[in-house]
């Protein structure tokens, strides 16, 4: 009986050990090794998620960006629902990423450089309020750093409009429909045209010069 019950806790701490592994190695970000602490998520929405997904992406320390949907009231929403507008919610990303690694500062600056924070319900050619730029801040921290950018920002823009980016605390986030997950790899062709005719980094460039998508 002695031996049966060894052999047992031998057979489950292997079991236990080779679970945490897998859940481990699907943790890891795809720019390098995690550092040894939690990682972290910010959430951004800059008008269409297909534009603001690769700025984000190629960022060593970022571990996954998803597009999807957050800041309004219906739970679970198609893409259907949320660009017809009345679900609140706004196309957005999220972002995970490895703090020890990249700085939420630093997505902060990334991400007013993807944007047009000079207009309210729109970016680019796309119009109406899921369509709207807004910083989602998961904590005090990250709500605290984005007003300062956001001040800074005011104080030292390179354009003459004002910011009316808003910024507000997260709530759930729906992942969107899986052909708008990076859809910049799935259909570069298409999604190259449709950056330039919406006139998006046109855009940019006259907002932001040589920083423009920086």
């Amino acid at each position: 009986m002695k031996k049966t019950i060894i052999a047992l806790c031998l057979l489950i701490t292997t079991l236990l050990a080779a679970s945490l592994l897998g859940a481990a190695s699907n943790q890891t970000p795809r720019k390098g090794a995690p550092s040894t602490g939690l990682l972290q998520k910010a959430t951004f929405a800059g008008g269409c998620f297909w534009c603001m997904e690769h700025p984000f992406d190629e960022l060593p320390g970022v571990v996954s960006v998803s597009s999807g949907y957050t800041g309004g009231r219906k739970k679970n929403p198609t893409y259907r629902e949320v660009s017809a507008g009345g679900t609140g919610h706004a196309e957005s990303v999220q972002v995970v990423y490895d703090p020890a690694r990249i700085s939420y500062d630093k997505l902060l600056q990334r991400y007013w450089h993807n944007i047009d924070p000079t207009v309210k319900d729109r970016q680019f050619c796309d119009q109406g309020n899921p369509y709207r730029s807004a910083i989602f801040y998961h904590d005090e921290a990250q709500r605290r750093s984005a007003v300062q950018s956001r001040k800074a920002l005011e104080r030292k823009k390179p354009f003459p409009g004002p910011v009316v980016t808003e910024i507000v605390a997260a709530s759930e986030f729906y992942p969107a429909e899986e052909y708008h997950q990076h859809y910049y790899r799935k259909n570069p062709i298409r999604y190259k045209y449709y950056r330039a005719s919406c006139g998006r980094d046109a855009r940019l460039r006259e907002l932001w010069g040589d920083q423009a998508g920086q």
